[in-house]
């Protein structure tokens, strides 16, 4: 039976394993307990994986895990800095998450000599998804589909990505995702909401004061409120079907 996973890692291994196919390899970049690649493998999605980490302690726990799973043909460890310890044509598709936005962006960077080899990034940015989106776009890289998942009262999303041009007309589209809106996403819809109620509370707070620091960001803040309101409203009024 594959392995089990958190709600959130179960979203980025299915992910993976839709683009999985017969002799395929994916690789898991920073794969911390090694958890995802053991189960693409089990799944059956994966013929073999390649878990990498920088960072001995927790490369040394996915080797126990895989070992005791009795995949140590099929699943390798490497020590790696991001997609350095990877060579190209090694794995179709890639995952990396669990990180902030910025530091993938640096991965992906530093891994020019992989990108034109791989067909799929599963990747699941915590943080700076503005940021990363509009990164991703200047590498040449395409969102196919995104989903967000809810998971202990926070929000992951999770992004399934290709070779290719993307470009959004509107910034809020960086900002919470394109594909997430037009598909109404009821997660994303929550997380509007509640950004929403904090902006909106924090810029009562500001409006009394008078200092120019305060005003500064109180602009910045309004500015913001334009855009989750729009974004809200856009995805409350689609049609998914279409």
């Amino acid at each position: 039976m594959p392995m089990k996973l958190s709600k959130r890692l179960e979203t980025i291994a299915s992910r993976a394993e839709d683009c999985g196919g017969a002799g395929g390899a994916a690789a898991d970049i920073g794969t911390d307990h090694g958890f995802v690649p053991i189960r693409l493998v089990e799944s059956g999605a994966f013929s073999r994986a390649i878990a990498m980490d920088v960072r001995k302690g927790p490369l040394a726990r996915a080797q126990e895990h895989i070992a005791r799973r009795g995949l140590s043909d099929r699943v390798e460890t490497r020590l790696s800095d991001g997609l350095e310890g990877l060579a190209a044509g090694e794995a179709d598709t890639v995952v990396i998450a669990g990180m902030g936005g910025e530091l993938m962006l640096r991965i992906l960077r530093d891994g020019a000599h992989v990108r034109e080899t791989v067909s799929h990034w599963i990747l699941s940015p915590q943080s700076e998804l503005s940021l990363f989106r509009h990164g991703l776009e200047e590498l040449g890289l395409a969102i196919a589909g995104e989903v967000m998942v809810e998971e202990d009262g926070k929000f992951y999303t999770v992004m399934t990505v290709r070779p290719g041009a993307m470009h959004y007309e509107k910034e809020y589209d960086y900002r919470y995702g394109r594909c997430l809106i037009r598909a109404g996403s009821p997660e994303l819809e929550r997380l509007l909401k509640r950004e929403l109620a904090q902006y909106q509370e924090i810029a009562e707070g500001l409006s009394c004061q008078t200092g120019e620091k305060a005003q500064e960001r109180l602009r910045r803040l309004k500015e913001e409120i334009i855009q989750t309101e729009e974004a809200l409203h856009e995805l409350q009024t689609v049609d998914p079907a279409v």
